[in-house]
């Protein structure tokens, strides 16, 4: 059954054309089915090397690349946002926190729908800080919380307060985990992920240039989202499952996490290592599309 993309905007339909600023691309000037219509997998990262790393590994495995081959960055024209493309797989760059990702999201989903894409799935791979469990544990999120705990997202829209469901696919989320088995090469869990807006203070760090509690106060905190069921923190997830829900796409976020925060709050694992960790989100999902497109 074809499950296309739902856009909650009535007046897109109005519109004679649409400009999706930061990918540098527009109805008028792109056409958008012959280029992403055959999309079907779509990976988002913060970083734009991340995720050109990202679309070279998949296509190696899904057989789709020449080794060293070159991916052109479909978003040059600007400097926002990266875009890559390998067969049914799209991999886009969001930046760091809920508002890069939000504009990001806007014209993804948008994209999408004027590509008439249908059946996708978005998945989010990233880094976080774990709360409880050993550096290089991946975290499948079962739903994003804020940092009072609640599954929700909070927006002010035309001056009123909007909450919106941060729940994600659950089937998804089994899917992922088993997948991870298989594999059988890191720890994966799932569990909630706390999504905050901001790096230091936000997370209960010590080490920010401001921080006006002390180190029982963060880690009775800490403690508290643990017994919660949280197990990583970031920056994203949030917005993430709040947008792909209203736009009926099933979605999913992997993060591995590059410290406890329970033992500290900088990262201070070697350069080498953090690479490894950073790839162990890109094997998994590249693991989970190689199985879905029937090539394991």
């Amino acid at each position: 059954r074809e499950n296309f993309i739902h856009l909650c905007n009535p007046h897109l339909e109005t519109m004679k054309e649409d400009i999706l600023y930061h990918f540098a691309l527009g109805t008028g000037t792109h056409d958008f089915p012959a280029l992403f219509g055959d999309v079907k997998f779509v990976c988002v990262g913060g970083s734009p090397s991340r995720m050109k790393a990202f679309i070279a590994y998949i296509a190696e495995e899904l057989g789709l690349g020449s080794p060293g081959g070159d991916y052109p960055n479909i978003c040059a024209g600007t400097d926002r946002y990266a875009m890559y493309k390998v067969g049914p797989v799209l991999s886009v760059s969001h930046g760091m926190g809920i508002p890069s990702i939000s504009i990001m999201l806007h014209e993804l989903i948008k994209l999408l729908y004027h590509a008439k894409c249908s059946n996708i799935t978005i998945i989010r791979i990233g880094t976080s800080g774990g709360i409880g469990l050993e550096p290089g544990s991946v975290v499948i999120t079962r739903q994003s919380v804020d940092a009072t705990f609640k599954p929700q997202f909070e927006q002010v829209v035309l001056g009123k307060t909007v909450i919106r469901s941060t729940n994600l696919d659950e089937q998804l989320a089994k899917e992922l985990m088993h997948c991870s088995k298989e594999i059988g090469q890191f720890n994966t869990v799932i569990g909630n992920t706390m999504c905050t807006l901001d790096f230091y203070e936000g997370q209960g760090r010590l080490d920010g240039a401001i921080c006006l509690y002390n180190e029982e106060e963060k880690l009775r905190y800490l403690k508290e989202a643990y017994d919660s069921g949280v197990r990583n923190i970031e920056m994203e997830s949030s917005v993430f499952a709040a947008m792909c829900n209203l736009s009926g796409v099933k979605a999913a976020v992997v993060c591995v996490t590059l410290l406890n925060r329970l033992e500290g709050d900088q990262i201070s694992s070697s350069h080498d290592v953090l690479v490894e960790y950073q790839q162990r989100p890109q094997k998994l999902v590249g693991y989970f599309i190689k199985k879905s497109l029937g090539k394991v």
